[in-house]
C-alpha cells in the first residue's frame, strides 16, 4: 500500500524486491503509487508517481502478472477522495508512462486500479474514467452491504 511509503519509509526498491518474490511465486504483483498531501499541495504529483512507478516495477513485469493501483496517500483511510478528474489524469499519466518503458500494446493491458476511499457513492464516477480499470478496496469491503453496492454502482 502508498502508506507504507510514507508511515514506514518503505522504498521503491523493497517495492520491487517484493513484486519480484511476487511474480517468483506465480503471483500477481499490485504495485501501489501515490502522492502525501503535502506532495500534492506542492503539485509534484506526477513526478512523485513517476519516480515510485518505474523504480519499483519488477523486472519481469508483463500486463498478465503485474497490477498498478494509484493510491493517493492523503486519501486512504481518511474519507477524502481524488475527484474522477484527478483519478483519470494520474492513471493516464501512469499509463503513458508504461507505455514509453514497455509498448502501448502492454500499456494498454496492464490494469490500473484506483484506491483511496472509494465508496459506494463514488465507484460510479471513479470507474467511469477512460483510464481507471478498477478499484482496490479498503475499509469498505468489511462492509457487505457497502462493498456490494460498490460492486454494483462499478458496472
Amino acid at each position: 500500500h502508498s502508506e507504507r511509503r510514507a508511515d514506514h519509509g518503505e522504498s521503491s526498491q523493497e517495492v520491487r524486491g517484493k513484486a519480484d518474490a511476487a511474480q517468483a511465486a506465480g503471483l500477481t504483483a499490485i504495485i501501489c503509487v501515490g502522492e502525501t498531501a503535502a506532495e500534492r499541495k506542492a503539485g509534484q504529483t506526477l513526478k512523485v508517481v513517476g519516480k515510485q512507478l518505474t523504480a519499483s516495477l519488477a523486472k519481469g513485469c508483463t500486463a498478465k502478472n503485474t497490477v498498478v493501483a494509484y493510491e493517493p496517500v492523503w486519501a486512504i483511510g481518511t474519507g477524502k477522495t481524488a475527484t474522477s478528474a484527478q483519478a483519470q489524469e494520474v492513471h493516464a499519466f501512469i499509463r503513458n508512462l508504461l507505455g514509453d518503458i514497455f509498448d502501448e500494446d502492454t500499456a494498454q493491458s496492464v490494469r490500473i486500479q484506483y484506491g483511496g476511499s472509494v465508496k459506494p457513492d463514488n465507484a460510479r464516477e471513479l470507474m467511469g474514467q477512460a483510464d481507471v480499470d478498477g478499484a482496490l478496496v479498503g475499509g469498505a469491503s468489511l462492509d457487505v452491504r457497502n462493498f456490494s453496492e460498490i460492486i454494483l454502482n462499478s458496472i
